[in-house]
């Protein structure tokens, strides 16, 4: 007999996940009407513990190397109902792809597509352009044999993330100038990348980069991985014209940590789509994205749109204030409130001191802070130490207070 959703079962399977995503001593998934209690490992509510892994305050942000971000408890609730059943991928795709567009409010002729981070959404967004959907030039990347080899970058924009593009097997062309890029295009030129946390490094601006692939007829991607808040980055680059935009999805849209999307043209996500798994014999098989977290980034888009931005900014404004009060007590520190311009676009606190009040540098104090238990994460520049507060959980921001409370004055004068 084949299985009825009613509102009985679902509100059942919903409850189960949630509980399950919350997590405690006792783990439980509720299906038909039994309840089934979660031993060995998890058992205790903290997997961490139990492998010896220290838990970490994060105070740097949405850090890929810390896990990026926590999900919300309604996106594992949705990834645990989207375990419950097979689907086709690639139906799923197309569909959530075309939900989350709509979500968007994205131009016409515009879709989506969950990927494995904005990394995997480089990749195959490259792919699809080299590639089209010709099966036999997706089989042999990244072998350009016949195929347009090139992607212009500015040298500012040049980062650790062009790998993905290079995987494609690609080659980077640096240019610094407008006419550097007129110079360096050529019937061999894919693409034209940029790299939007880099917008103020380079001599050419995000519109005027657009303007000059347009001119050329060139696609156009702009990888914004961080780039949100504002919320309104999320559909900014596409009613500006961008071909393919990147996206993480377990920043701070706070979806499945090894989600992303990749926002663009119809017809240049079909084919980063096809250069991807679940298909064969593709450069991005191994980006595998599973049917929960593409399911769980649907839902993950859907809470970020719903959410009172303003009210989280003055939210995390407040914890950055907690610690500052603290601290600032001391003689010799101080402490100031910055908001990054374009990526990790959040409230941020810079603390220095003055050495000769505090004998302590900035490494020595990252690193006892690191070591502690649970370990305190933060970032570091020459002056002193910053943070950011958004990846906070209740009650850290006043941890973050005493610990640094007491390492100041551990080494004042």
């Amino acid at each position: 007999m084949a299985f009825k959703w009613n509102r009985r079962t679902f509100m059942g399977s919903l409850a189960a996940a949630a509980a399950w995503a919350v997590g405690g001593r006792k783990a439980f998934a509720q299906q038909g009407g039994s309840a089934l209690k979660l031993s060995g490992f998890g058992e205790s509510g903290n997997v961490y513990d139990e492998l010896g892994v220290t838990t970490v305050i994060n105070a740097q942000g949405t850090m890929t190397v810390l896990g990026g971000s926590l999900p919300r408890p309604e996106v594992e609730a949705v990834m645990a109902l989207g375990g419950k059943h097979f689907v086709s991928i690639s139906e799923l795709e197309a569909a959530a792809g075309k939900k989350i567009a709509e979500m968007l409010k994205l131009p016409e002729g515009y879709t989506a597509a969950v990927t494995s981070g904005a990394a995997g959404a480089m990749q195959s967004g490259l792919a699809g352009i080299l590639t089209g959907d010709n099966e036999k030039y997706i089989q042999q990347l990244p072998d350009l044999m016949g195929l347009k080899s090139e992607v212009i970058i500015q040298k500012s924009h040049r980062n650790p993330f062009d790998h993905q593009l290079r995987g494609t097997g690609a080659k980077l062309v640096e240019v610094e100038t407008a006419e550097d890029v007129h110079n360096a295009i050529n019937p061999k030129t894919a693409m034209l990348h940029f790299s939007n946390f880099a917008n103020d490094d380079g001599k050419i601006k995000v519109e005027e980069w657009l303007k000059l692939a347009k001119g050329a007829g060139i696609p156009a991607m702009i990888d914004a991985a961080a780039d949100t808040p504002p919320v309104s980055h999320l559909w900014d680059y596409a009613n500006m014209g961008y071909d393919l935009i990147t996206f993480s999805g377990g920043k701070a849209m706070r979806g499945p940590q090894c989600a992303g999307l990749l926002l663009g043209r119809k017809e240049l996500v079909r084919c980063a789509l096809l250069n991807n798994s679940p298909y064969e014999d593709t450069l991005g098989r191994g980006q595998k994205v599973g049917k929960e977290e593409i399911v769980g980034m649907v839902k993950a888009v859907e809470l970020y749109l719903s959410e009172d931005h303003e009210a989280l900014n003055a939210e995390w404004q407040k914890r950055l204030d907690t610690i500052a009060a603290q601290v600032t007590k001391i003689n010799g520190v101080s402490a100031v409130n910055v908001v990054p311009g374009i990526a990790n676009h959040v409230p941020t606190m810079q603390i220095t001191w003055d050495p000769n009040r505090v004998s302590l540098t900035a490494r020595e104090l990252s690193e006892t802070l690191r070591k502690s238990k649970p370990s305190i994460v933060l970032g570091r520049n020459q002056q002193g130490i910053e943070m950011n507060s958004f990846m906070l959980q209740p009650g850290e921001a006043e941890i973050i207070a005493e610990r640094l409370t007491q390492a100041f004055r551990a080494h004042s004068a």
